[in-house]
């Protein structure tokens, strides 16, 4: 009780600010008033003002900042020993107070009342600790749980906390490689918590749910942030002096203080090499990201996760395998998640051996008219070197198209390669005419590929029709009646289509019985651009040997806008200046209407037999 009263007395005492500091200069000053140190701690907290706690921050780091390196451990119970040394005491009382003073920093770092500018200056004075507090070397402790309030905490995604930390210190080799291994511990955390989480309570179950989420997304903001260390990197910037990555010594040798300074000048030669440095550095990435992946994943985080993965992370991780059965999953889902997975899967498909059946299969089944229409469309076109920022619109770098990438081997069977272009080639008539010019790109890299198929530009039916007309000659004769309509009928029918469209297995699609006259159909589209393009593809076919592919980045990103400025630019050598050759006098022909004759007078157009009947009517009526 004595203790609270005389607490209360202190605040109430240095309520002003110049008492504050006059408190923090005697006990910068002399031991004689290390009693203010409790009374100054007390006044670091998001309720207190925000000059006092500023004030207050300052003095106790100017106190500990000198004395950090040598406070014993937190573990020491040389206070409840009455024979320890007073001095042990001493230190082992400051080290509790310096661990309370770390936890009012961080407390202060998360808190949402705090400015701006105070929580700038408390995350650098906790690096300042994170730096000296642990005898001169990296204090993880300290910095682990300042990571795991950040994670915890109700800050926001996009927090000045967080993106202070990343622009300020994650240029340091050691502050990287230290973040992956908390964020390691903090993923795993968080799985061990969503698996034993089973509250009755509904509400907590929702509000627990939220803050898991939250806390998922502020890891992944960490990784994203953190930049990954090139194996080139020659030079090592470390936050703190000692290093990290420095060579065993041996442990025979006995070197004092004297020694090591003297020998501090040869650091350089014992440090290792960027080459030894960056394997360490892979071996803590692999681990952060595939805890991370583990977790229950937000659906937008889960599609940023996808965007970035095959850059961003698969070049980086220690065995890339490792993601397969992640990805595998992913492209299982369906929809926009498996078109974004495809990036990935099909690197580690063609650069690291995975094998995966069914690959072309669910390829095939991602063609979809919506495909050419979302706003991800670039993504599933684009190639292994995807520079892509989710915001509002892709920004794509020009590389090779993935889709196209993936039907580019000649050991595709024809059958195949016949269902894809059948498949695409149906699509182009529900698609926008962006949509159709990448189709015809596509059409044209796939028939310039595989020969085989050729027969699909110009096949005119097959035996299906001669079995069909057998049939229909059975029926005839079984029964005459009706027997001439249904074979006018059928020589009117120009042929059948023997694609099934709704087939999701290329196998069972019959295709190659089949022919591309939606693409001879888009030589009338309405859109210019599309009906120009269908005839360069035509002039490329008759002469393929001098014809190269076309390269589908050129369109993969067209959208109405684009396409309305380019004709818009486009230098037109012929204007049609008359719709005819020769003036025309009638409105319309009378070869456009069968039966009728069309008359100058009045410019009626009237019907010949109609004409007949009524002069016949008007006869009998007279007579």
């Amino acid at each position: 009780m004595a203790s609270v009263s005389a607490k209360k007395k202190g605040q109430k005492k240095s309520e002003k600010l110049s008492d504050l500091k006059t408190l923090g200069q005697q006990l910068l000053t002399s031991r004689a008033h290390v009693n203010n140190l409790p009374i100054i701690l007390n006044f670091i907290s998001p309720n207190s003002p925000q000059q006092h706690a500023l004030e207050s921050l300052l003095s106790l780091q100017s106190f500990f900042t000198p004395l950090a390196s040598s406070l014993p451990s937190s573990s020491s119970s040389a206070i409840s020993n009455p024979d320890s040394d007073p001095e042990v005491i001493y230190r082992t009382w400051l080290r509790s107070k310096f661990d309370d003073f770390i936890e009012r920093l961080i407390d202060l770092a998360v808190s949402s009342q705090s400015d701006d500018v105070l929580r700038e200056v408390v995350l650098d004075s906790i690096m300042e600790f994170v730096k000296v507090g642990n005898a001169g070397k990296f204090h993880t402790a300290i910095y682990h749980k300042f990571l795991r309030a950040i994670v915890h905490s109700v800050l926001g995604v996009n927090d000045i906390i967080l993106d202070l930390l990343a622009t300020k210190y994650f240029s340091y080799v050691d502050v990287r490689y230290f973040t992956y291994i908390s964020l390691e511990k903090l993923a795993r955390t968080l799985d061990v918590k969503e698996d034993t989480d089973v509250s009755p309570d509904v509400q907590n179950n929702i509000d627990s749910k939220l803050s898991m989420e939250l806390s998922i997304q502020k890891i992944h903001n960490l990784l994203s942030h953190i930049p990954p260390l090139e194996a080139s990197e020659e030079k090592l910037e470390m936050w703190n002096g000692l290093g990290i990555f420095s060579e065993k010594s041996n442990k025979k040798e006995n070197i004092n203080l004297k020694e090591k300074k003297a020998k501090s000048q040869k650091y350089n030669d014992k440090v290792l090499s960027s080459k030894d440095v960056s394997k360490k550095m892979k071996l803590k990435f692999s681990k952060a990201w595939i805890s991370f992946l583990r977790l229950p994943l937000p659906l937008d985080t889960y599609k940023e996760v996808l965007v970035k993965l095959h850059q961003g992370v698969i070049p980086y991780l220690s065995n890339p395998i490792m993601l397969c059965d992640f990805l595998t999953q992913s492209y299982d889902i369906g929809g926009v998640v498996s078109v974004m997975a495809l990036s990935s899967l099909f690197i580690l498909m063609t650069q690291h051996g995975l094998e995966y059946p069914n690959f072309y299969n669910k390829l095939y089944a991602l063609l979809e008219p919506s495909v050419f229409m979302a706003k991800h469309r670039p993504k599933f076109f684009q190639g292994d070197r995807l520079v892509a920022v989710l915001v509002e619109v892709m920004k794509i770098m020009c590389h090779p198209q993935l889709l196209d990438s993936c039907l580019k081997s000649s050991l595709l069977p024809a059958y195949l390669a016949a269902a894809f272009c059948k498949k695409l080639s149906r699509l182009a008539l529900f698609v926008p005419p962006s949509g159709a010019l990448v189709i015809i790109a596509l059409v044209h890299n796939l028939l310039q590929r595989h020969p085989s198929i050729n027969c699909l530009v110009h096949q005119e039916g097959d035996t299906g029709t001669t079995v069909e007309t057998s049939n229909e000659g059975k029926s005839c004769n079984e029964n005459p009646e009706g027997c001439s309509t249904k074979q006018d009928l059928f020589e009117e029918k120009p042929g059948v289509d023997h694609f099934r469209n709704e087939e999701s297995d290329p196998k069972d699609t019959n295709a190659m019985r089949s022919s591309l006259w939606e693409i001879d159909t888009l030589r009338h589209h309405y859109s210019p651009p599309v009906s120009r393009f269908v005839l360069s593809l035509e002039n490329d076919l008759a002469v393929r040997a001098r014809t190269a592919e076309i390269a589908v980045k050129d369109f993969s990103s067209g959208s109405y806008a684009t396409i309305f400025n380019d004709e818009i630019r486009r230098r037109v050598k012929q204007v049609p200046l008359a719709f005819y050759k020769s003036t025309p006098t009638h409105l319309f022909s009378e070869s456009d209407f069968p039966g009728w004759s069309f008359k100058d007078e009045g410019n009626v157009m009237v019907n010949d037999n109609h004409h007949e009947d009524t002069v016949a009517k008007r006869q009998r009526i007279e007579v």
